[in-house]
């Protein structure tokens, strides 16, 4: 019998052919999802009405990875839930076999390749890269150092008209107290280096926009991770007159999706220069909040665009003096939760509740300039059921073949061995829809905007 290393066991796992390579587990176990490229057997099981991701991988690579996932959730940075490490395999003549690293399937994810299986806009480029940067900056701000950077190592999720971004690969990962400057560099050089050969063969396979040329998007890459991680840990030093200077400096971090836990202020002896830094710096101001207020744990972009809807709702139902808390249980009761179950049961598995919020607001905003009134939010959900979300793929869990002329997988359980077919249409991206419904994007990585309009 195999051993189940976890922390939070499943009973479930205990049946599963552990004897059989997980290359030859018979398909009734398994699910087609989309993946990126691994260098190992990666496979995704059915557990019940769940779906974990499978690896097989040595074991000293297997529990460093999930010890590396342990700490990532317990710091609460956007990484894969780790769920067991299966070891003392034996196959069905005695032979060893590798251990298998068991993770949680992230809902309503895809891997890069993905996304571009067919041209993919600039724009969202740009979009999945301040995803990318954003990520590897909350895991140097623990002393996590990844040392595998790549887009072949995320998974990306809608986060309202941005993107999150989630580790999926720890097998090389250290955790430090707190990265040199020299460590950081090397990850920032790992993923430079990483992310221009996957340019490349993107371009080479010509997935890649035309306009977009792989060495000045990793240079893009570098520049927006040092300035991200200055306004993060820079100091700043300015006249004692401009007091005001300090605030700003925090309305930056939470405009950039960090709160501030800990600021550092040190003014000079005759009060002319005041220096501050931040010195403990913590992802999610915008999902906390919308947390705290409603109950709700969505994307921190998501968290933003509800919360500014929950702004507005509480300024038209003029209740600007009740309490926060209280205006956003009747924001909840009589904006959010309508709308989410206008949604029929069988298309709820095409986006998650924030994002189908935050698309039904644009829809609504287009159909009342369109019609040059104020669209009613249940009229709005309802155009958008019918006009937009009945013609999306579903991105939960999607284990039905290819629609009828698109290509086929030799093998939809390992797409890794490419297509049946040499030629035909690649299938369609789920996640380039046309410009009019998606909104402009908002630059969250400006930090140069952001300290123009003084925080």
């Amino acid at each position: 019998m195999p051993r189940i290393l976890s922390a939070k066991p499943d009973s479930r796992l205990i049946p599963l052919p552990w004897e059989l390579p997980l290359t030859e587990w018979p398909t009734d176990y398994l699910v087609a999802l989309p993946r990126g490229i691994s260098r190992h057997v990666v496979r995704f099981i059915k557990v019940g009405n769940d779906v974990y991701a499978a690896k097989e991988v040595i074991e000293a690579a297997a529990v460093h990875e999930y010890r590396m996932l342990q700490e990532l959730a317990r710091e609460n940075t956007p990484a894969v839930e780790p769920l067991a490490v299966i070891t003392d395999r034996r196959g069905m003549g005695g032979q060893p076999l590798d251990p298998v690293l068991v993770t949680r399937h992230l809902d309503f994810s895809l891997p890069y390749r993905s996304l571009f299986s067919q041209s993919v806009r600039p724009d969202t480029v740009n979009r999945l890269l301040d995803a990318m940067v954003v990520l590897l900056a909350r895991l140097h701000l623990i002393g996590f150092l990844w040392l595998d950077v790549s887009l072949s190592n995320i998974l990306f999720r809608r986060d309202a008209g941005e993107f999150a971004a989630y580790l999926v690969d720890a097998e090389t990962a250290e955790l430090h107290d707190v990265l040199t400057r020299g460590q950081r560099e090397h990850d920032l050089m790992i993923a430079v280096t990483n992310l221009f050969g996957e340019f490349s063969d993107l371009e080479a396979g010509q997935l890649l926009d035309e306009s977009l040329d792989p060495l000045t998007l990793v240079d893009t890459i570098s520049a927006r991770y040092r300035d991200l991680w200055a306004e993060l840990t820079g100091v700043e030093e300015f006249s004692g007159t401009e007091l005001d200077r300090i605030e700003s400096r925090v309305r930056r971090l939470n405009a950039l999706g960090f709160d501030v836990a800990e600021l550092d202020i040190t003014t000079s002896p005759d009060g002319s220069t005041v220096r501050i830094q931040p010195k403990v710096v913590d992802a999610g101001h915008h999902t906390r909040r919308l947390m705290r207020l409603t109950g709700l744990d969505v994307e921190e972009n998501q968290a933003r665009r509800l919360l500014n809807d929950l702004d507005t709702f509480r300024f038209r139902t003029n209740q600007q003096q009740l309490d926060e808390s209280l205006v956003a249980h009747q924001w909840l009761t009589q904006s959010f939760e309508p709308v989410v179950t206008a949604v029929p049961a069988h298309l709820r598995g095409k986006r998650d509740a924030a994002q189908i919020f935050h698309e039904v607001l644009d829809y609504r905003w287009y159909a009342s300039q369109r019609e040059n009134r104020e669209v009613p939010m249940l009229d709005a959900a309802d155009g958008y059921i019918r006009d937009v979300l009945e013609g999306l793929p579903d991105e939960a869990m999607n284990s039905r073949p290819l629609a009828e002329g698109s290509r086929q997988l030799a093998n939809p359980f390992d797409p890794s061995q490419g297509f049946a077919d040499e030629e035909g249409a690649m299938p369609d991206d789920p996640w380039e829809v046309d410009a009019a419904e998606v909104p402009e994007p908002t630059g969250m990585l400006d930090i140069a905007a952001l300290r123009r309009a003084g925080g």
